[in-house]
């Protein structure tokens, strides 16, 4: 119950600050959002990132299937293959159109 309490505290005491900022504030870190999303050395960090993660997901799925056997279902074994197949082929994109260069 406390951290109800705390959340909702916290949730009026946010949209109190928001509100009184108001829309120019808003629209500043809005823009700075969009300039450090779009600054290379983030998005080279974030895609490398992704890619170090798909890795050890592939790796962790073979050491705990080689453990478990045939216990894993199908369907998710068949979900980290294709996982696994995405990021070590094709054409070098992810959904989201961007590429580990």
């Amino acid at each position: 119950m406390r951290y109800k309490v705390t959340f909702v505290v916290g949730l009026a005491l946010g949209y109190v600050l928001g509100t009184r900022a108001g829309r120019e504030r808003y629209e500043q870190l809005r823009k700075s959002a969009r300039q450090l999303a779009q600054n290379p050395a983030v998005r080279n960090a974030a895609e490398t990132a992704g890619q170090t993660g798909r890795e050890f997901a592939g790796k962790a799925f073979t050491a705990v299937s080689q453990k478990v056997g045939d216990a894993v279902p199908d369907s998710l074994a068949g979900r980290v293959r294709s996982l696994r197949d995405r990021a070590g082929g094709g054409t070098g994109e992810d959904d989201w159109g961007t590429s580990n260069t």
